[in-house]
């Protein structure tokens, strides 16, 4: 059986937007790593965006300030990690 590090080693997505994902989705993080990598391989890259700015606007609303700034981090790296999204929009415009 392989155990979550060994997932997450052959997964496109870090800790943290796993976390992200698990977070928005109240799931254990191995099937939120699961489900990531689908959205990765299907074309959901803009739909993990749209969870971590969700999660952003929550850790704002109840004042966690550093969750934000770990969120905006997550954010950051994924966006330039996975640029595809804006290419597959800009390209659909």
């Amino acid at each position: 059986m392989l155990t979550y590090e060994e997932c997450l080693d052959m997964c496109d997505l870090t800790a943290d937007e796993v976390d992200a994902i698990a977070e928005h989705e109240h799931m254990d993080p191995m099937i939120a790593l699961a489900l990531g990598q689908y959205m990765i391989n299907h074309d959901g890259e803009q739909k993990i965006k749209s969870i971590i700015l969700d999660d952003i606007h929550k850790a704002q609303r109840d004042g966690n300030r550093s969750h934000e700034l770990l969120l905006q981090k997550v954010l950051e790296h994924f966006i330039a990690t996975h640029p595809e999204h804006s290419t597959r929009a800009a390209a659909a415009a």
